[in-house]
């Protein structure tokens, strides 16, 4: 609903400012420069933000949330992923004895799953991920999430990333 509700506000916001600038004395045109770059960059970016929530509901209307205490994860060391690339296993519904290792792709949400994730050791920031919900299928996208659900977060396969949703078979 917020994307929904950015996707009118940020435009407005940036058109409102722009006005303001050409029109206001000069000595306030500073004031109003930043916010509204910043409200234009807004404007662009919420399509992305809707985009990802509709991906994020076909998944969740689709696959039952499943939950792991301290999943495997790690850092790097992980076939098809780099140095740096953080990544979660969850097991295959096909064969439950196997992991199937999730790489979590460079987003800006994904920021605040790579500090917590992957460490090797305990901290207070690691400590909030001990518990994390899982819905989908890790061979093709799931959204993993910390209970709540808060922090809801698509993670996919690279080769399988499409507008498709996989069904629960």
């Amino acid at each position: 609903m917020w994307a929904f509700v950015g996707q009118i506000l940020w435009p407005v916001a940036w058109v409102g400012l722009l006005e303001w600038y050409v029109t206001s004395p000069t000595w306030t045109l500073w004031l109003f420069f930043v916010p509204m770059l910043y409200a234009f960059y807004r404007s662009f970016l919420q399509p992305a933000y809707i985009t990802g929530a509709f991906r994020t509901r076909r998944l969740l209307r689709e696959w039952p949330w499943k939950v792991f205490v301290a999943p495997e994860s790690g850092i790097g060391k992980i076939p098809g992923g780099g140095m740096g690339d953080v990544w979660l296993s969850f097991p295959d519904p096909e064969r439950p004895e196997e992991k199937v290792p999730v790489i979590l792709h460079g987003h800006i949400r994904s920021a605040w799953w790579r500090r917590r994730l992957g460490r090797g050791f305990t901290t207070r920031k690691t400590a909030q991920v001990k518990e994390i919900w899982f819905a989908g299928d890790p061979r093709a996208a799931g959204v993993i999430a910390v209970p709540g659900p808060r922090r809801l977060f698509v993670i996919y396969q690279r080769s399988s990333h499409s507008s498709d949703v996989p069904t629960n078979a």
